[in-house]
C-alpha cells in the first residue's frame, strides 16, 4: 500500500479521492438519464465531498503532481460542469413546449459547458504543484455547480425556464470573471 503515499503514483491517496469524484459524477449522469434527479444530485454532493478531500490529502501528504492536477480538472468538468448542465437541460429545458426556450436553452447550456471547460484549462495552465492561492479569480466550478443546484430547484419549483436560462448565463459568466473568491 506504499503507492498510496507516493507523489509519483497515479493511484496515490489524493488521486483515489479524485477517482471517487469522477465515479460520483458518472453515476449522477446515469441517474439523470433515468430521470432520477434527486439521487443524481445526491451523487454530485458526494463528488463534491471527494473533491474537498483530494486537495487536502494532496497537501497533507505531499502528493500533488501534474497528473493529479489534470485528473482533478477532468473530474471537476464531469461532476461540476457537464452533469449539472445536463440535469437542468433534461429536467427543465428539454421538456419545455417552447421551441424558443429549447433553442436558447441549448445554446446557453453549450455556453456554460464551454465556460466551465475554459476555466478549468486556464486553472491547469496557471497551477503550480502543491501551491494554493489565497483567492480564486472567478467562480470555481464546484461553487458553480452549487449555484446550478439552486437554479435547478428554482426552475423546478419556483420560476419559469427562461429565468433558469438567464441564471445559467450569469453563472457561466462568473466562472471566467475577475471576481475574487476566498479559497477555503
Amino acid at each position: 500500500m506504499n503507492f498510496l503515499y507516493r507523489a509519483d503514483s497515479h493511484f496515490n491517496l489524493a488521486n483515489m479521492f479524485t477517482f471517487g469524484n469522477l465515479s460520483s459524477g458518472l453515476i449522477a449522469m446515469y441517474l439523470a438519464t433515468q430521470g432520477n434527479f434527486f439521487m443524481a444530485i445526491i451523487f454530485l454532493w458526494i463528488g463534491g465531498g471527494f473533491d474537498i478531500f483530494d486537495g487536502k490529502m494532496a497537501r497533507k501528504h505531499g502528493l500533488s503532481n501534474e497528473f493529479g492536477i489534470q485528473l482533478d480538472s477532468y473530474a471537476d468538468f464531469l461532476s461540476f460542469v457537464l452533469t449539472p448542465v445536463f440535469i437542468i437541460f433534461v429536467s427543465i429545458i428539454q421538456p419545455s413546449e417552447s421551441s424558443f426556450i429549447f433553442i436558447v436553452g441549448s445554446a446557453i447550456s453549450l455556453y456554460y459547458i464551454i465556460s466551465g471547460l475554459r476555466r478549468l484549462i486556464q486553472f491547469n495552465i496557471n497551477a503550480e504543484e502543491g501551491e494554493v492561492e489565497e483567492y480564486f479569480t472567478g467562480l470555481p466550478t464546484p461553487m458553480g455547480a452549487i449555484v446550478l443546484w439552486f437554479v435547478f430547484l428554482g426552475g423546478v419549483y419556483v420560476y419559469p425556464a427562461f429565468v433558469t436560462i438567464l441564471l445559467m448565463v450569469i453563472t457561466g459568466w462568473l466562472l471566467n470573471s475577475t471576481v475574487k473568491i476566498k479559497h477555503l
